[in-house]
């Protein structure tokens, strides 16, 4: 579960906060796609739309990715995570990774 005074940023400072980079840091996740979603993105590729059921699936696999970012940055020994980027991709018709990465940093 996240913590909620762990910083997470996209930005390269933490203002008011001087530290030394420990290294860089990954959480991964892969999602699958079931047998519902599927009926549904197939009727959408139809009439067209936002296929909902794949946009919540995406994002409750950012927020995996993210919650496995702020463990493996602990298990460093980091106090926050800066540079932080999204990378997602399928890896077949039914599969999606997301990838979050960046830079943990033990506060000085």
């Amino acid at each position: 579960m996240a913590d909620n005074h762990f910083i997470i940023t996209t930005t390269e400072n933490i203002p008011g906060k001087e530290y030394e980079v420990i290294g860089e840091v990954f959480g991964l996740t892969t999602q699958s796609k079931n047998v519902v979603r599927n009926i549904g993105a197939g009727l959408k590729n139809i009439v067209g739309g936002e296929i909902k059921d794949y946009t919540k699936m995406l994002d409750e696999a950012r927020d995996i990715a993210v919650e496995r970012l702020e463990d493996n940055a602990k298990k460093m020994g980091g106090d926050a995570v800066v540079m932080m980027r999204f990378d997602s991709g399928s890896i077949s018709a039914d599969m999606q990774s997301v990838a979050a990465y960046g830079t943990a940093v033990k506060f000085k």
